[in-house]
């Protein structure tokens, strides 16, 4: 799983530690770092490219459809540069390419702007088309940017382009509470305090979670889309929220690199959304066109035997019967946890959404993933067992970013069908039990405020044991010596 420097640092201060410090932390605690790269949104970061200004233009003398020009592109003289675009003329702000620049193109190898002499004229540099510096795939012309574009300022700093480093952290089958960003910030910052403590100093860490602006006090009750869930023990919670006025289109910039940045390719501002917030909190959403849902209503339930179904991508699969799939009153829509169907999701004339959050039984993901050969960012996390109680609220954080995101409006109440609460499993931890498995005596403050920090909450504590309520999202968790295990990779050897 890649994770990102950056996109951590949007919700913890870091205080100035490095990659290589944050990996060797989060290696120490579990999560292995197997690698780090650089990542780019543009190839070459446009390194050495500058605003530039053309001061002059007049015809090249040797050749019809040449121009020669003056630019001026810092505190030194302008230079002359043979232009070949039809749209040059003077007075524009440019994006440069000085002599001595590399230059990545969208398509072709990197080279090197050497000064040259083109039909006998002199040229020293060049004046940049979209293509040509992996800024877009316009070659019609040079990229002519607004008058007050300011000559001499780095083009990487003009177009407020992002480099980060992103880190290949492996998550175990057991781990699934740290499939996502803020799931590795929990151990990262319960680690880093525990340091510091340990160090005789205060905690320096905090995550500043992300929140909804929505008041879900002021939504309307009734839901458009009606739920009905017929096989709740493969679908213990199903939450849905129905949002209008959206506009598919582009992602904005911040959040197209945020998922660049991990390996994930851009498709819409509201597939990126679901994406984004998936990558965050380790919650898998899906959108649907809700116009396209048959009878307004969700239907929950298994797959008929020998149901021919057409995924995403495009194949026509044959259902074995014990698929758990999410349907209108008429057809099949989704794999539920695992892929959706060539119909399931939102187009360009997409305007109402029904988005669902859900928690499904791990080992029905897990079976039907197998069984047809799907593995998915969805299946991955709930065939390992995702958080049963933060279906709403992540529900709420991504219906507030398509709002923000997409121009949409939330016309409903969370519909939210969860029979059977998900209550955290109690587990006693008695201290000699504790001292005998480690073979130490930790102090007890620490040991309490390094499971306070990872979410357990302390029941009842006495001078022989704690009892203990175990974060939900931590299904791995079921007895004392999985406690243990938790204190001593946050605690670490010292």
């Amino acid at each position: 799983m890649k994770i990102s420097y950056k996109w951590l640092s949007e919700y913890v201060d870091l205080k100035g530690l490095d990659v290589d410090q944050l990996s060797s932390v989060l290696t120490g605690c579990g999560l292995e770092v197997e690698g780090v790269e650089e990542f780019q949104s543009v190839k070459g970061g446009l390194k050495g490219l500058v605003i530039a200004e053309v001061l002059e233009k007049w015809p090249h003398p040797g050749a019809d459809r040449l121009n020669l020009t003056k630019v001026k592109f810092g505190e030194g003289e302008p230079v002359q540069v043979v232009c070949g675009a039809p749209n040059v003329a003077a007075g524009q702000k440019v994006v440069f390419a000085p002599v001595g620049t590399m230059v990545y193109p969208l398509e072709g190898d990197p080279f090197e702007i050497k000064r040259a002499k083109i039909r006998g004229e002199e040229s020293l540099g060049m004046i940049c088309a979209e293509d040509e510096i992996g800024l877009g795939k316009s070659h019609d012309g040079i990229i002519v940017l607004p008058d007050d574009a300011p000559v001499g300022v780095l083009a990487a700093k003009y177009f407020n382009l992002e480099n980060d480093t992103v880190m290949e952290v492996a998550i175990l089958p057991n781990r699934c509470d740290a499939a996502s960003h803020i799931g590795v910030l929990k151990d990262l910052v319960a680690a880093l305090n525990s340091a510091s403590r340990q160090d005789g100093k205060v905690d320096a860490y905090s995550i500043n979670y992300p929140k909804a602006d929505l008041d879900v006090n002021t939504l309307p009750n009734q839901n458009p889309i009606l739920i009905q869930v017929e096989e709740s023990g493969l679908c213990p919670r199903y939450s849905g929220l129905y949002l209008s006025g959206i506009q598919v289109g582009p992602s904005p910039e911040w959040l197209r690199q945020r998922l660049e940045s991990i390996g994930q390719k851009s498709i819409n501002n509201v597939v990126d959304v679901t994406n984004f917030v998936l990558h965050e909190t380790g919650q898998p959403l899906h959108a649907f066109d809700a116009e396209t849902i048959a009878g307004n209503k969700v239907v929950v339930r298994k797959a008929v035997a020998g149901e021919k179904f057409t995924t995403l991508d495009g194949k026509e699969r044959i259902l074995n019967g014990e698929e758990l799939m999410i349907c209108d009153t008429e057809k099949p829509m989704v794999i539920a946890g695992v892929f959706g169907g060539l119909n399931s999701g939102v187009s360009e004339a997409t305007t109402k959404v029904f988005l669902e959050s859900a928690y499904f039984d791990p080992s029905s993901i897990r079976r039907t993933s197998k069984a047809h050969g799907i593995k998915t960012d969805s299946s991955f996390r709930f065939e390992r067992g995702t958080d049963p109680n933060a279906t709403v609220s992540v529900l709420l954080r991504a219906a507030d970013l398509l709002c923000k995101v997409c121009g949409g409006r939330v016309e409903s109440a969370v519909q939210d069908v969860y029979p059977t609460e998900v209550l955290p499993a109690s587990i006693r931890l008695e201290w000699s039990y504790l001292d005998v498995l480690l073979g130490v005596a930790l102090d007890r403050k620490e040991v309490s405020q390094v499971l306070l920090d990872l979410g357990f909450k302390i029941r009842e504590q006495s001078s022989a044991y704690l009892e203990l309520l175990v974060p939900t999202a931590k299904n791995d968790v079921t007895r004392a010596a999985d406690v243990v295990e938790e204190i001593i990779r946050i605690y670490g050897p010292n």
